[in-house]
């Protein structure tokens, strides 16, 4: 049985790597700017929720009478936790240190974390308000954080905020992360006020994008969110203990899912190619399941908070508000789509009509033997490879320039054993699809800043295999996560695991490398790894994958024609 063996988590350039991460830590490449003296600021104004307890949040406006538009942002993080300037200069929010910024940003004084900069939005004629939300801040009462009753907040804020003097009458809603992900029950509530909303990438799935991602437990980032929201603000649900409880998806999980399919206001959503870890897959399902019949996708694969506060990003907001909000211009294109060739090299920029391309040529790219991937099923061949300590990898070679842009899914018929048979049998597999240019692995924005992401990448708990027949589309699977069955002793089974979407041009010559193994792909070194990402591993023993005509498995790739 031939082995192809490879080591992931010990690619080169490590070290080069953790000077830089070093040095973004202690010197983030952020400036920040003092807000003018004539923009009115108004602090911890008092906003009566329908059952009395009162909120706290700041409004910045223009000067004058208006009316303005308005903008409503609604986070547990402390709208008051702000850049504060002092003898050395500005002192920022930790977040900027923990998290790498891989380009510089600028943002004034008063942004809060991953929140519209009052400043620059000021200046354009709207008002901006930022909430501390029920629990945290000044605000009053118990916060139950991705909730039907967070939602009933956020509604009241946005019929609150369209009725006041200065106001409009236009609501709309603009944040990143948590600031995106508190959009989605207020607009599916249909507040009479809220005109339009932009999540800038924010998971739509609390079990299957964040906290157990191909039903393997995710025990980095989700971990320190939970301490740092738990610090930050009073909340009746504690999300480390209900994960024990609710290993599966379960009713409560559902609790927390939106409902997309209620969602009808204009919505302009970002879906990053970059955030595959966290909100990337759940910003495309956003973008393909929301009911309204004016959506559109800000796509990128740029680093998160550069991106959202550069100039191109705030004019594509800008542009859709002033559509939405005002009533200005024509609307903008259906789909702002970037096509990548490396980390730092934007191929094209273009737009499209819809999400996934109506002309992709969904390409299968079969397993086979010697490491090879080929485009007819081969002959009948297995490989095997240890669940800790290596990976399988199989590697095609373009013969002509090819974009491959959309979700990828892999096809496998795996089997496990191992002296831990429970375990082994029970395995977390990991894949991740690399571009190699002149045989060197080329990198790409990742998740949380990180400087060498791969393509794409998926995860798949071998026992949660099952999917969900009505939800699934030809391409895309979707997994219940309702319940567990290990595989038999050495019984083969298939397995569908989806793949984050991206969005590459492999020109000709370069390789594609798919990478499948039992614990997560990349080193956790905090200085050269992922951090703070991280994943439960497999636990010992061995995986074998198999191939031929009775087990066909394959990688399937969304070709774009070109010319």
């Amino acid at each position: 049985m031939p082995n192809v063996r490879d080591v992931p988590w010990r690619r080169p350039g490590r070290a080069g790597y953790a000077r830089r991460r070093i040095r973004n830590a202690f010197r983030p490449p952020v400036s920040v700017v003092p807000a003018p003296p004539e923009l009115v600021q108004e602090h911890d104004v008092e906003v009566p929720m329908r059952d009395g307890v009162v909120l706290s949040v700041n409004v910045y406006r223009p000067a004058g009478d208006g009316p303005f538009p308005v903008l409503v942002s609604v986070h547990p993080y402390g709208k008051d936790v702000l850049p504060k300037r002092t003898r050395r200069g500005w002192k920022l929010n930790f977040q900027f240190r923990i998290m790498n910024q891989s380009e510089p940003l600028q943002i004034s004084e008063l942004t809060g974390w991953e929140a519209p900069d009052p400043v620059w939005w000021v200046s354009r004629g709207y008002a901006v308000v930022n909430a501390d939300e029920r629990g945290a801040g000044h605000s009053d009462g118990t916060g139950s954080l991705l909730t039907d009753a967070e939602g009933r907040d956020s509604h009241d804020l946005i019929e609150w905020a369209g009725e006041q003097a200065w106001s409009n009458g236009s609501v709309g809603m603009l944040g990143v992360s948590y600031l995106a992900l508190s959009q989605y029950k207020a607009a599916a509530s249909h507040p009479s006020h809220l005109k339009a909303i932009c999540p800038w990438e924010g998971f739509t799935d609390a079990y299957r994008d964040f906290m157990t991602p191909g039903g393997i437990a995710e025990t980095g980032f989700s971990r320190i969110w939970q301490a740092v929201t738990k610090r930050a603000a009073r909340l009746s649900d504690d999300f480390k203990t209900e994960r024990r409880r609710h290993p599966l998806r379960d009713e409560w999980w559902e609790s927390l899912t939106p409902a997309l399919e209620q969602i009808t206001v204009p919505m302009l959503v970002c879906a990053s190619f970059s955030d595959a870890n966290l909100h990337s897959v759940g910003s495309f399902r956003a973008l393909q399941h929301v009911a309204s019949a004016e959506r559109f996708g800000y796509l990128h694969r740029g680093p998160k908070w550069a991106t959202f506060y550069g100039e191109e990003a705030k004019g594509a907001q800008l542009a859709f508000f002033e559509r939405y909000l005002r009533g200005k211009d024509a609307p903008p294109p259906r789909v702002r789509l970037e096509v990548r060739e490396s980390r730092d090299r934007i191929v094209e920029v273009r737009a499209e009509n819809e999400w996934p391309l109506a002309r992709t040529a969904w390409t299968p790219l079969y397993l086979g033997a010697d490491g090879r991937l080929t485009d007819a099923p081969g002959t009948v061949g297995a490989t095997s490879f240890d669940l800790r300590r290596d990976a399988a990898s199989f590697t095609f070679t373009f013969a002509h320039d090819t974009e491959i842009t959309g979700p990828m899914n892999l096809v496998l018929w795996a089997s496990a054993e191992g002296a831990a048979a429970d375990a082994a049998r029970d395995a977390n597999l990991f894949v991740g699809v690399e571009k190699l240019h002149n045989g060197a692995v080329v990198p790409f924005e990742g998740s949380y800043g990180y400087g060498r992401d791969r393509v794409a990448q998926g995860r798949l708990r071998m026992s949660m295999r099952a999917t969900d027949a009505q939800a699934s589309t030809p391409h895309q699977p979707v997994h219940t996560f309702a319940s567990r069955r290990r595989p038999d002793p050495n019984e083969i089974v298939r397995l569908d695991i989806p793949l984050s979407p991206s969005a590459t041009l492999f020109r000709a010559g370069d390789e594609l490398r798919l990478l499948v193994a039992g614990r997560y792909l990349e080193p956790q070194n905090p200085l050269f790894g992922h951090f703070p990402a991280r994943y439960a591993p497999s636990g010992r023993g061995r995986c074998t994958l198999h191939w031929g005509m009775d087990h066909p498995a394959r990688l399937e790739v969304p070709v774009i024609p070109r010319g």
